[in-house]
């Protein structure tokens, strides 16, 4: 057993490198076939305390395979979790490519909590409940694995694809507007590339939230006051290259606009 959690560590400790690099890396299913997805998650909590080593912070969690088809894609009848450090927000309207491989990107609903939220019975009530506020947001996903090709355990120990992510300046009610009827439309360089409703996420993001907690709460964990939850792909993620100028609109949410350089500009 001793032997296995060290070779866990040593896979993250191989991760925490490719992500802080920027560089891609074969998967770790490839080195270590006898991996489950328990490991994966493990493995994820490991990097985790990598970055808090160097001086990052845990700010929340994001979903990733919120929806039935691409859960049906990778074989799975479940969503994933990640994990979200203070690094990996952009508070500038410039993404930078310095340390991405292949960056894709998508909009998404983010709850900002302001109770801690845990169990395996919570209804929506208890998820508004516990609500601060909500905000549009646009999610980088960047997998380290080469062709950005990866299995469910792969990619759960990948902490999802985690990079980046984007919040809109304006904070929303969480009781102001059906989110599963919020259009969502993504527009790069001038041409629309992408659209979708919220009930894309779980047919409504808050049962993201749900089902995260639920995820959590079988592993010892909870959702903390404070926390941004990304709740999910509202629609397929696009990929982005230098020089690229994205605008995301969330109907009366307002948008998200941002470019893409090699280099964040001073």
């Amino acid at each position: 057993m001793e032997t296995k959690t060290i070779t866990l560590k040593q896979i993250a400790e191989q991760i925490d490198h490719h992500q802080t690099s920027g560089t891609d890396m074969d998967k770790v299913t490839i080195q270590s076939p006898e991996l489950s997805v328990k490991d994966a998650y493990e493995i994820q909590q490991l990097w985790e305390q990598c970055a808090i080593k160097r001086g990052d912070q845990k700010i929340g969690w994001k979903m990733g395979l919120t929806s039935v088809a691409k859960q049906r894609s990778v074989g799975v009848n479940e969503p994933i979790y990640g994990r979200l450090t203070n690094s990996m927000e952009v508070t500038s309207n410039t993404l930078s490519l310095k340390g991405l491989i292949h960056p894709r990107v998508e909009p998404e609903i983010a709850f900002v909590m302001k109770e801690e939220l845990k169990g395996e019975q919570l209804t929506a009530r208890d998820v508004w409940k516990a609500t601060e506020f909500i905000m549009p947001a646009v999610e980088v996903i960047d997998s380290r694995y080469k062709n950005f090709s990866f299995t469910l355990i792969d990619v759960v120990a990948d902490n999802a694809s985690s990079s980046r992510f984007f919040l809109s300046d304006q904070a929303f009610s969480p009781f102001q507007s059906s989110l599963d009827k919020l259009e969502v439309i993504m527009y790069r360089n001038g041409e629309k590339v992408q659209s979708g409703f919220g009930s894309a996420v779980l047919g409504h993001p808050v049962k993201s939230v749900i089902e995260l907690a639920k995820m959590l709460h079988q592993v010892g964990l909870s959702i903390q006051p404070g926390m941004v939850i990304l709740t999910g792909g509202i629609t397929e993620a696009v990929n982005v290259f230098d020089g690229d100028e994205l605008k995301v609109t969330f109907d009366s949410f307002g948008e998200i606009n941002f470019d893409v350089k090699k280099e964040k500009e001073d």
